[in-house]
This record gives C-alpha cells, structure tokens and sequence, in this order.
C-alpha cells in the first residue's frame, strides 16, 4: 500500500471510528486499553513514566500525534510548558484536544513525519502510540523531524509496541490458559443466564434498546500498523543519543485475560510495577511497550 494511501487510511479510521465517543463516556480507541478498576493504578504510574524524563520548564511541548489527550495522566505532560502544541493527522482529534486544552493548545493538522515548523524551536516532545501508524520509511522520517525540531539539549519521549514482545511470548502459555478457562466462565454465566430467563421471562417493548428497532453494533475495523524491535531502532537511530526503557511491559490482552482482583491483581502489578522499575532497560527492550528517550546534541554544529 503506497505510503500517502496509508495515511489517508488512518485519519479515515479516527476521524470516523477511533476519536467517535461511544455510550460510556469513553473514545472508541479506548478499547485498546485496559479499564478496569484492578488494573487502573498500574496503568497511571505507566503513563505517568513520560513525566521524568521531560526537562522543564519550556516554551513549547510538541505532542506528536497527540490525539484527544484521551487520558488524565495525559494532561501532566504539558505542566511548566507556556504552549502544548499538538499535531495530529486526524480533525477530530484536534477539535477533542482543543476541549481539554483550550487557549494553552495550539493545534495543527498534519503528518508527524512531515511536520510544517521551522528547526530547533521545541523544548520537548512527547508522541504515544503514534509512529506504529506509518510504513518504517516514515518511522525513520519522523525521527528525523523530531530531531530537527528540537531545541539543542532538549529530550523526545517516544512511547511505542514492538511488533513482537519477548516477554509476552514466553507468557503466552499463561495467557492462553487463561483466556479458556475465562470462555469457559464466561459461557456457563451465558447459559445459566438463558436459563433464569426462560423460567421467569420478562416482557419487553416493540420498539427501543430491547425490541426490533435495536441498533446494529458499529462494525469496528482497524487501521494500519507497522511496529518494530530494539534492534531496528538501534541500527537506524545509530548516529542519535537514545536510551531504551520501559513504559509497560505487559499488553492489553495479557492484563485483561491474568489480572483480576480475585487472583490478587493489584499485588501481582505492583509488584510488576517494582520490577520494571529495577531493571528498565530489560523490561523495555523485551516487554511490549518501550519508552526511548531520544536526546538532542548539545553541539551549536547543525546534523
């Protein structure tokens, strides 16, 4: 698929599906994280990883693909920034950021890996789950942006997924196991349900969320993603000072199908929590979500 048809693709996906508010309040892209209450302080402390490697206090903060600022930690970034600028393919997006930001947003529509500012005028950059949208040529670009944007001295926090976790394939095994016996669960709750129902039916309307006018559910479909490893992002950022840490270590589907509160949960992630906090470098290179710290030179010399 041609690179421009790629991206025409994904500000399709957000514009009509991924930044849509659904009944609970949430975006649709929500869906791709893990809600739920046991899981909630794990997730905070993860997102909030980003904070301690910006260098504060600045002019301007660019959010890479910034999206709605879907989440509270989210916020935080931009604190002792005078301006967050945002920048992101999708018009949706800009017009959810602006109702969270408001005059402290500046928003532009535009391709991260092409991006309309002049060299050297950002104080940091933030950009979350971003670049996994574009064809690894383009990753490579965006680096690139990133790098001339910044101001000298000035750091880049890049949250992204490797395209295969090595951790998460040595716990495969777990997961599975777990995700059976939770269809299990799942399917005897279903049945014993259809069961209760059948002995003491209730009526329901013609019309309305229970009759024949029900709404169809929104047929969800994805958009591209292109991911990548440590190896390939050492071997092409080779000339830049960057550190691999972790921002999670765990994906979406292994936390929804091993973490519960009645298994102790929170105490497993916290301990998680611990280790990730031991050993970043380990736990970012091969768990699922990796945090780079790109630095910009100190040299005046332009690359």
């Amino acid at each position: 698929m041609a690179d421009d048809q790629v991206k025409q693709d994904v500000r399709r996906f957000y514009d009509q599906i991924g930044w849509q508010t659904e009944s609970d309040g949430f975006y649709q892209n929500a869906r791709y994280e893990d809600l739920r209450p046991v899981s909630a302080s794990y997730i905070y402390k993860c997102h909030m990883r980003v904070n301690r490697h910006l260098i504060r206090p600045g002019h301007f903060l660019l959010d890479a693909g910034s999206g709605p600022i879907q989440y509270p930690a989210y916020l935080t970034y931009g604190e002792e920034f005078a301006y967050r600028l945002c920048v992101d393919i999708s018009f949706l997006a800009m017009k959810e950021a602006r109702k969270r930001l408001g005059n402290k947003g500046l928003y532009v529509v535009a391709d991260v890996a092409n991006m309309p500012f002049i060299s050297g005028v950002i104080d940091g950059l933030v950009s979350l789950h971003t670049l996994h949208h574009l064809p690894l040529a383009e990753q490579r670009k965006a680096y690139n942006e990133f790098d001339r944007l910044l101001a000298h001295g000035k750091v880049a926090v890049i949250v992204n997924g490797w395209t295969e976790s090595r951790l998460m394939k040595r716990w495969a095994w777990l997961q599975r196991i777990m995700e059976s016996a939770g269809a299990k669960i799942s399917s005897s709750r279903r049945k014993n349900s259809e069961r209760s129902a059948e002995e003491f039916p209730k009526s329901k309307p013609e019309n309305g969320p229970s009759g024949k006018n029900k709404p169809q559910d929104k047929k969800v479909t994805g958009t591209f993603i292109e991911k990548l490893d440590a190896q390939w992002l050492r071997r092409e950022l080779a000339e830049n000072d960057i550190q691999i840490l972790v921002w999670r270590s765990v994906s979406v589907r292994f936390l929804r199908a091993v973490i519960h509160s009645v298994l102790a949960g929170k105490l497993l992630l916290a301990l998680l929590y611990m280790l990730e906090e031991k050993y970043p470098s380990y736990f970012g290179v091969n768990g699922q979500y990796p945090l780079v710290v790109f630095h910009k030179s100190e040299s005046m010399d332009n690359r």
